[in-house]
Formats: structure tokens, sequence, C-alpha cells
């Protein structure tokens, strides 16, 4: 059995493009197919055809960067102090809380990815294979080398394989980008040179859009063409996306503040208020988890996985979470044309004949004898079919570009109501940019040629049976020109009259030359409803929209003004072979300009240049892709964006995003929630970090006295607002919706930090600062309403319950801040009124939930033991009232001032 598999192993080794007869005798097979024991064996050997991916060996790698994420080693260091400071209770609940938010973060990226899977179905599921002569039907997954498969019309190439017998018509470009079908054909000729160029090889995951034939597999799974793609995009570190790296330097900071304060607080704990060491320990551990923000990840996870539905009920599918918050920092959008900001729906709009114009094919038209001959010929160079039953129904079948030109000179047609096949097909070459068909009649035989009218015109020699001259020549030129510029795929379409004998003989070349131009056909891919306006969103957003495109250069520019790309900016138009030409310096000066751009007639590989480049000027580019060629640049992008409808598996894979619906405004609004989410993020760090002062300020005050004043809040009622009060509010203030002006702002810069100067000014000195002085005056008002007085000890008798009642105020004082806090942070710079006072409903929950959760705090006995409080009297509970208005009022004062003076928040 051993010797068996080596033998089988061996045939991973096979040449695909030698002799047909080496070929099948290597693959130990014949054109009868394998025998079903024997296809058994193989699939033992080789394993299921199938692209397999890497998600499952990722889960606990996963786990691990949720782990030791910086803010989670912070907490781990601080549940590690609070055990050797013997308050295991606050050990563990810290170590929970830790476990907790890994735990949320991973499955909430492995729904979003699941979801993106969902989607990977490029694999056919069945495969027409011919086993031992007869033909069966079975699972795609099933092939192995050497099965022979039947391949139809309409079908999904199940594996890589070599045609022997008959001749398709393949759709490659999930591919090589490539829109036109390519002529595949039977051909018992050994060749060589890349494989992607033959011309008897069809691919897995390409489509046969005509034709029929029988191929012998000679690869599956990763060994397919499509298999060593998707290797290789599933290979390399991803980088961090920026929310990543900004909550890392945001940890580090927390950190050092945090540890800063523990440790200069041992010295003044036990020089200045006399502690010992273990106490000065203990209430340093105290001083590090007042201020960490053990509620900021869960909050930050849980604001970008609602980021992650809200883009899912959109039409966008993000696959990792962070992501979202990227979305929102997008300062250019490279974009293709056709299917993102068109309808990829070809129809013929205008027709030029010798003898007559069309300007509406859409209203109808009485065609000329020039028109009758240019229909003949379309119909004649065309693989593509449009045929009518018995029963009246139309069914199309083919390539969408061809079956526009059919549609389009259909009134011009005469004959049977379908469409013959030519006898000679030269396919289109995307480097000639042309096609040619030789039909035979009695009379002789036709050769037909369509084309880029750019091409094709410098071919001819006559136009509809007269000389052409340069005055013909050039007045065409005009026409095309002009055509192009609004927007129109123009296909000119030449024949030329043979006798049968050279008909049968005459090669490429020879048979494309001196040509009767007969007539210029104008197709429109429409622009896609509501485009338009998601441009000019990014205009006013300050977001450039670049268009990166295989079609002719006035096309794509005639396309990108239809939707409004360059109508703010200016629009620069670039050739393929003109950035061929460019060095790095001239891209990037380019580049840096800050116009918008249309780079037509370009490669894959063009794609990823472009990204590299923008990227090294600090744009963070959002980069739309839908073949098996656009995964590096998708991989390489701050967000690729793939197609769901008509993307590739590979695409999807490589990609961040993936469109269901293919549209470019669902992009802008996926800009928009990104937007939205990070503004959010912002906000709910105002409200938290407002919360560590109030928290920090009686710890600095009683070590300052000296001890005189006696601790306001112990570590575990700190505890208790960390992760029992605050947590709800601000996770809702995640779900905040769009401040008014959004999509007015310019892009952040890549490198700015999600926590600024302003924002620090506002949560620790403007609204901490507030919270902290009117805790401060709850708790020494209670302290004094007891009979304490400064430098009076309060560890025994009625003044240890006095002290443990003003603790309990501080606790309940900070709450009431909390709710001030929470309807401040909901906007930056609006004010309250203008986006209602009640709109989000989850913050009135939270607020709520943390008021009941305070009561129960301060009134069920048990709790009383855990966190030292005791039930205050009703005039005490009477003080809190005015609180959450201080807090709030103070800070509505402070967003109207900015908004007078038009400083940033």
């Amino acid at each position: 059995m051993a010797s068996s598999d080596t033998a089988l192993a061996s045939l991973r080794e096979v040449d695909p493009q030698e002799d047909i007869d080496r070929l099948l005798q290597d693959l130990k097979t014949s054109t009868d197919g394998l025998s079903g024991r024997e296809a058994d064996r193989r699939r033992v050997v080789f394993g299921p055809n199938e692209i397999v991916r890497r998600h499952g060996s990722q889960w606990a790698k996963q786990i691990l960067v949720q782990l030791t994420h910086p803010l989670a080693l912070l907490l781990w260091l601080a549940a590690v102090l609070a055990w050797v400071g013997d308050s295991r209770p606050l050990g563990i609940a810290i170590v929970v809380v830790i476990l907790i938010n890994a735990a949320f973060a991973f499955f909430q990226e492995r729904h979003a990815e699941r979801a993106v899977e969902a989607l990977s179905d490029i694999m056919p599921p069945t495969a027409r294979v011919v086993r031992e002569a007869p033909e069966d039907t079975i699972a795609a997954i099933d092939l192995v080398p050497g099965d022979v498969i039947h391949l139809g019309e309409g079908d999904r190439v199940s594996a890589d394989a070599r045609l022997i017998a008959g001749a398709v018509e393949v759709d490659l470009s999930a591919l090589t980008g490539e829109s036109a079908p390519v002529h595949v054909q039977s051909d018992s000729d050994a060749r060589s040179g890349p494989i992607l160029e033959a011309t008897d090889i069809v691919f897995s995951g390409t489509n046969v859009v005509g034709g029929d034939g029988r191929a012998v597999v000679f690869a599956t799974g990763m060994q397919t063409q499509l298999g060593h793609i998707a290797a290789l995009s599933q290979t390399g570190v991803r980088d961090e996306s920026p929310l990543e790296q900004k909550v890392k330097r945001v940890a580090w900071f927390i950190a050092a503040v945090a540890v800063g304060l523990g440790l200069a607080f041992i010295p003044l704990g036990t020089l200045l208020a006399g502690l010992s060491l273990q106490d000065a320990v203990n209430f340093a551990i105290g001083l590090l988890v007042a201020n960490v923000p053990e509620g900021l990840l869960p909050t930050i996870t849980l604001a970008l996985a609602v980021g992650v539905r809200v883009l899912a009920r959109k039409g966008a599918l993000v696959k990792r979470i962070s992501a979202v918050e990227t979305l929102g920092s997008t300062s250019v959008i490279c974009t293709d044309k056709t299917g993102t900001l068109t309808q990829n729906s070809m129809q013929a709009m205008r027709i030029w004949a010798s003898d007559g114009v069309v300007d509406d094919v859409r209203a109808g038209y009485t065609p000329t004898e020039g028109m009758r001959r240019l229909a003949r010929s379309v119909v004649d160079c065309c693989t593509a079919r449009i045929e009518v039953d018995d029963d009246g129904q139309t069914r199309e079948y083919g390539d969408p570009t061809e079956i526009a030109l059919l549609r389009g000179v259909a009134a011009a047609r005469t004959g049977d109501a379908v469409d013959p096949k030519p006898d000679r097909v030269f396919p289109f070459d995307s480097e000639l940019r042309r096609m040619s068909t030789v039909v035979f009649d009695p009379d002789g035989a036709r050769i037909n040629v369509k084309g880029a009218p750019e091409d094709i015109l410098g071919r001819c020699t006559t136009i509809a049976g007269r000389p052409s001259d340069r005055v013909d020549l050039d007045e065409l030129r005009n026409l095309v020109s002009g055509w192009a510029a609004d927007g129109l795929r123009l296909i000119a379409v030449a024949s030329r009259d043979v006798d049968t004998d050279t008909g049968r003989t005459i090669d490429r070349g020879s048979a494309e030359q001196d040509l009767t131009l007969l007539g210029v056909l104008a197709l429109l891919d429409p622009p896609r409803e509501g485009v338009a306006d998601a441009v000019a969103t990014c205009h006013r957003a300050g977001i450039r929209v670049v268009m990166v495109t295989g079609d002719h250069a006035l096309t794509a520019q005639g396309i990108a003004r239809s939707v409004g790309i360059g109508s703010e900016l200016g629009l620069q138009v670039i050739t393929g072979l003109e950035l061929d030409g460019m060095s790095e310096a001239q891209l990037d000066d380019i580049l840096g300009q800050g116009s918008e751009l249309v780079f037509a007639r370009t490669s894959p590989e063009a794609k990823v240049r472009i990204t590299d480049a923008l990227r090294d000027l600090g744009a963070v580019v959002a980069m739309t892709g839908d073949g098996v060629n656009d995964a590096p640049a998708l991989h390489r992008a701050d967000i690729g964006v793939a197609m769901g409808r008509n993307g590739t598996d590979v695409a999807r894979e490589a990609a961040t995003m993936v469109l269901t619906d293919d549209n470019f405004a669902t992009i802008v609004s996926a800009v928009e929630e990104g937007r939205r989410v990070y503004d959010n993020v912002q906000k709910f760090i105002v409200y938290i970090f407002a919360h560590a002062t109030p928290e920090v300020i009686p710890f600095l005050m009683y070590a300052l006295s000296g001890g005189n004043i006696p601790l306001p809040l112990t570590v575990m009622q700190i505890l208790a607002i960390d992760l029992g009060t605050e947590t709800l509010p601000a996770l809702a203030l995640g779900r905040e919706r769009a401040e008014p002006g959004l999509m007015d702002r310019a892009p952040r810069p890549r490198r700015s930090s999600v926590v600024t100067g302003p924002l620090l000014i506002r949560a620790w000195l403007l609204l901490g600062g507030v919270s902290a002085v009117l805790v401060i005056a709850l708790f020494l008002g209670t302290l004094w309403r007891g009979g304490w007085t400064y430098g009076t000890s309060v560890s025994s008798g009625d003044m240890h319950t006095t002290w443990q009642l003003a603790t309990t105020m501080t606790f309940l004082g900070i709450v009431a801040c909390q709710i001030g806090t929470a309807m401040a942070a909901r906007t930056q710079r609006a004010s309250l009124s203008s986006i209602g006072v009640t709109t989000n409903r989850f913050l009135l929950w939270g607020i709520a939930f943390e008021i009941v959760f305070a009561v129960i705090v301060v009134t069920v006995p048990v709790l009383n033991d855990v966190f030292g409080t005791i039930p205050p009297p009703l005039e005490l509970w009477l003080w809190l009232l005015p609180l959450p208005l201080i807090v709030w009022g103070v800070d509505e004062f402070y967003r109207r001032v900015l908004r007078r003076v038009g400083s940033p928040a």
C-alpha cells in the first residue's frame, strides 16, 4: 500500500502542458476516466478538492492575544498585587473581568469571521465526471487528479484541467482580472510558457460561458492555481488596525499613570500619613485599581461588535471587529468601476454606421443597409447567443458585453432566431484588445473583427465600401472620443471577405489586416443609484476617491465625472502605460497633489503599487476588488473590500470587509459607521476617565493630610463603581447615534491618538474635577454633620459609623456625578438638545440600572458588610439630587464656548 501511495503521489509532478498522450500516461488515466475504486484510492492520497483555511488553528493564539493586551497585563498586575496584599476577593474579581473580556472579544471576532465564511461558495457543489466511460454527477469535493470532467455552458470549473476534446469559452476574470471570455480548445501539441496563458487549460473557480468539452484533471484543492493564490493570501503577519495601535498606546499611558501614582503613594503614605508599609502598599493597590478602567476593553469591544452588526444590516460584513474603526479613519477609497460604481448591466446606447447614426438605441430605430451589414458581423463575431424557444421565451448565453451587442443590433438583424456559432475563433486578447472569427458560406469566407476603436481603425483601409481617408478617420476618431467622454464603452466592428481556402488556413496576424469598417457601437453600464450622493458625501468628509479600472481612459473618465469624482478636487487620468513608466517618486508626487485620479487600463499589480504609495504618504486606504488577482492589493490595504455577489473566495479571504450588494455607496455608509463608532469610543473614554479623578483625589487628600482626613473611599467601593455602576452606561454610550456633522469633518490622521489633550482636559479636569469637588464636599459635609473635626480618629465608636456613612455618600456622590457625566458625554461639540435627551434608550436603562445597583449596595445588609456601606438617611439622599445637573451643566457651557470660538473638541 505504501508503494502504491508513493506512486500516486508522483502524480503531483506531472507537466500539464506536455503532449496530451504523455499527460494521460503520467496521470495514469485515459479518455474514459478512472474507475470508482481508483478514484477512492486517490482521494485518500490527495485529500478533498477544497480550499483549506487557517482559521481553526488560530483559536489559541487569538485568545492569548486578548489575555496579553497591555491593559489586560495591567489588570493582571493589579490582581497579583491584590492577592499578595491580602485582598483576595478584589484579585479574583479583577481576574474574572480579564477572562470575561477576552472571551467576549474572541467570540465577537469568530462570529464576524463565520459570517464571511458563509459567503465562501466559489467551489461548485457538484461536477460532471466520466468514470469508466459513463458520465455521472458527483460532489466536486471528491474530484481527484486523473478524473475526466465534462464542461458545458454555465458550469463552474471544479479543478485545474487540460481539455482533451471540444472547445469552451471561459470567464477567467476571477483569476486574471480580464473581463472578456477566453477561448479554450483541445490541443494535443506540447507547449511551454506561463500556464495562465495556455489555450487548452481551464482553472478551478472559473466559469464556462459557452461551448462544450471534456478535460482531464491534473490538480485539485490547494494544488490548483486558485489554491496557490489562496495560500499566499493567508501568509504574512497582519498589521494591527489603527484602533488596536491607539488602544495599546492608551493602555501603556494608563499603566504609566497608575503605576506611577501607586509607587508615589508608598513613600507619601509612610512618611506623611504615618502608615505602615503594609497599609501603604494596600492603598497603592487601591490607587492602581482606581486608575485602571476595568470596563474599557469590554466597552470598546462591544461598541465595535455593535458596529459590525449595524454594517451587516447595511450590506457590509466585517471580518475583524477592530476594522470598524479603521473604516472611520479612511482618507482614500480606491474603487474599481464595473459593478461597484456601475450596475454591471451593459446596454447598447448608440450606433454609428457608414450610412446612419442612432443616438438612442433604446428608443428604437429604422435600420439602414449599413446597419444590417454591421448586425451581421456582430452576430458572427460573438460567442454569446440569444435564443427564443418554442414558447417564445428568450434565453441568453455568454458574455454580458456580447449579449448587449446582440441586443443593440436586434432591430437590424435578419434570419433565424438562433445565433449561429462561428467556424473559427481567434479569442479576445487583452494585449491586442480585439477578437475575430471566420464564418464560411457558399460564396467563400468572411472574417469579422471587433475590439477597441483605437486599434480597429488603424487596421481598416475602407469604410463600408469606400476608401478611408484621413478626413474620414479623423472625424470618426472625434466621434469616438466624444462618446467615450460620455462614459460609453466603445466597440468597433470590421470585416473582410476571403476565399474559402484562405479562410481555413489564414493566421490571426494576416486575418486582422486590410479590413472594412462597418460601424461603432457605444455601450453604457449605468452608474448605480446613490453612487453620486455617496461620492458627494466623500467630498464633504474629506475623502478622496480614486478609480482603478481596466477600461478605456475616456470611458473611465466619463463614468467618473457622471458620479461626481473630480468635481471638488479636480480629476487627473493616468493610463496603465503611463503608470508603468513612472518612478516611485513621480507616483508619490502625483498622489500627493490631492486631486482625484482615474487609473485606466491598469493591471492588478498596479493596485498593489498604488496602495503602497498611498499608505507611505500617510493615507488610510480602502481598496475594492473581486478577482483572485486582486487578493494581494486587498491584503495590503488598510481596508480590503471584496465583492460578495460577484467576488471570488480568495478575494473575500484576503479582504477585511465583504459587500453583500457590491455597491460603492455601502462603502461610504461603512465609513460613516466607522466614524460613529470611533466617536462613541471617545465618548465612553471621556465617561470612564472622568471618574478616575474623584476616585484618585480622595487617596491623595488622605496622604497629603498625613491621615488627618480619613480615606473617603474604600477599594471595594471603587470596584463597585468601576465594574458595577459604570459599565452599563459606558456600554450604552457605544450605541449612541451619529452626532450632527459627522461626515462634514476631515478624516483623522493615521497616527492620531484616540486619547487627545482636549479629551483629557475635559475628562480629568472639567468633568472629573467638578465631580471630585462635589464628592469631596459631600464627604466632608457628611463627616461634619456627624461631629467630625480635622484630625479626629474614625477607627472606632460612633465616629467610625459616621465615617462609614461618609464613604457611602462618597460612593453615591460618584454615582450621581456619573449620571451627569453620561449625559454630557453623549456629544463632543453639539448641545444635548440637538440630539435629544431621551434618544438613547439604552443609556436611560443603564442609568436606571446603576441607580438600582447603588441603592442595593447601600441598603442590603450582606452587601453593607462586603462594601463597607450603611443606609443614609433621607436628608442625605436629597443632597445627591443636584449633582448630575451641576456636572452636566458645566460641561454644556464648556461645549457652547467651544462652538462659539470654533475650537476642536
